[in-house]
């Protein structure tokens, strides 16, 4: 009885994995060496986080990638687990970047703390809306609108158009990622000097990242697209890459107005002054 219930229960149980482990070692090693470099300079350790965390990307994708293929462990019941699961984490990474906009706004209006100053302190230059943050906003915003179109193209089976508007979603992706390292190499402050240029760098850089994450998440995508593994009724990789993608999109427009646009306007001084 107990095997027979076994063999007709809807849920997948995943084989013993090496990869959360290995994960946890890798975030563990990041962590303390990114500390580690930015305090003494020492780029070891936090290059070996990133050397481990590249092996447990490659190695759970590639499990997770047979699961989907194997016509057997994504049954109705786990897709929805899978897609509640995946809902869960953005609403973790959402929390995560309220923490960042708390510390900006924290120290920049007087109604919620009583050390709050001019906004941008004095000797801050800060960056305005137009120009390069401009540029990315147009960016993003036509990469929200290409995955959408790839998105679509899967629902209604058209292979060849899923893998054209993923690769120009990864294109795009790419060219943000660039024109901010270009950015950050214009910048008068650094990390280290103020509160502003520490919220700044630590908003957008986290930022950045999430745009790095999604943009290997949507090559993988690009590569499972022309390999003919998605289909209308099976594609919930890319459905997780796709909302994830609209995610960073998002936090990105709020980042715009409120980092960018906000904090460099006369508007802004005025009211924190």
């Amino acid at each position: 009885m107990a095997t027979e219930a076994a063999t007709t229960q809807p849920w997948h149980v995943p084989e013993p994995s090496p990869w959360p482990i290995v994960g946890t070692a890798a975030a563990l090693s990041l962590a303390f060496g990114l500390i580690w470099f930015m305090h003494a300079g020492v780029p070891w350790l936090v290059s070996f986080g990133g050397i481990l965390l590249a092996i447990t990307m490659v190695g759970w994708f590639k499990d997770v990638i047979g699961e989907a293929n194997d016509g057997k462990s994504h049954s109705s019941a786990v897709k929805t687990g899978l897609r509640v699961g995946f809902l869960m984490f953005i609403l973790s990474e959402v929390m995560f970047f309220f923490a960042f906009f708390w510390a900006y706004f924290h120290s920049s209006l007087p109604i919620l703390s009583n050390v709050a100053g001019p906004w941008p302190p004095e000797g801050i230059d800060a960056l305005g809306p137009a120009g390069v943050p401009m540029l990315n906003t147009l960016l993003l915003l036509t990469s929200s609108l290409t995955v959408t179109v790839a998105h679509h193209a899967i629902l209604e089976g058209e292979r060849q158009k899923v893998v054209l508007w993923t690769g120009i979603t990864v294109i795009l992706g790419v060219l943000f990622l660039g024109v901010q390292i270009a950015e950050y190499g214009h910048l008068v402050f650094g990390l280290s000097d103020g509160i502003y240029p520490s919220t700044f760098y630590l908003a957008t850089g986290f930022h950045g990242f999430h745009v790095f994450v999604g943009t290997v998440f949507l090559i993988v995508c690009y590569f499972r697209a022309r390999n003919g593994h998605f289909t209308r009724d099976a594609h919930i990789g890319f459905e997780a890459a796709a909302w994830y993608w609209h995610f960073v999109d998002v936090v990105w427009i709020f980042l715009y107005i409120n980092v960018y646009w906000w904090g460099s306007s006369e508007f802004g001084h005025r009211l924190v002054g």
